[in-house]
């Protein structure tokens, strides 16, 4: 069951939001598995192709979920939330929707932009998860 869900909000970008939050999350000693869910293709491949080239210097090996290479890849790129992965992933939602079963993540990193439809929906699913008694935190973006 998911721990924790951690509500990050007024993300003004959340393509390269998601792509420091992978960064950050690959560093780790002992790496979990990352699945990122979006909204719809269009923004699925250009975060693909922003995860290949927002920094120099960080290699963030990823495919989508459906590729041939996925059981191997440590980044999974989908619009669909079920995914299948041997044990509970990370999940960063970049989506407006309440994820169907939060239990199945290891941890959820629920980013919400700037925009009021954003910042409304956002609202929604974190009283939606606080009255499943998921355990919440919430971090305002700062990108300085």
């Amino acid at each position: 069951m998911t721990m924790r869900i951690d509500f990050h909000s007024n993300v003004p970008d959340k393509l390269l939001y998601a792509c420091r939050l992978v960064r950050k999350a690959r560093a780790q000693a002992n790496p979990e598995r990352i699945v990122l869910l979006l909204p719809n293709p269009m923004l699925l491949a250009q975060l693909d192709e922003a995860l290949w080239s927002f920094s120099d210097i960080d290699f963030l090996p990823h495919v989508q979920a459906n590729h041939a290479l996925a059981a191997q890849t440590p980044v999974l790129l989908t619009c669909n939330e079920a995914v299948d992965c041997a044990t509970p992933p990370i999940l960063i939602n970049l989506t407006r929707r309440t994820l169907e079963q939060p239990q199945r993540y290891a941890r959820v990193f629920d980013l919400v932009g700037s925009d009021d439809e954003d910042k409304l929906a956002g609202r929604e699913r974190y009283r939606f998860y606080q009255q499943q008694g998921f355990t919440l935190s919430h971090f305002v973006a700062n990108l300085q």
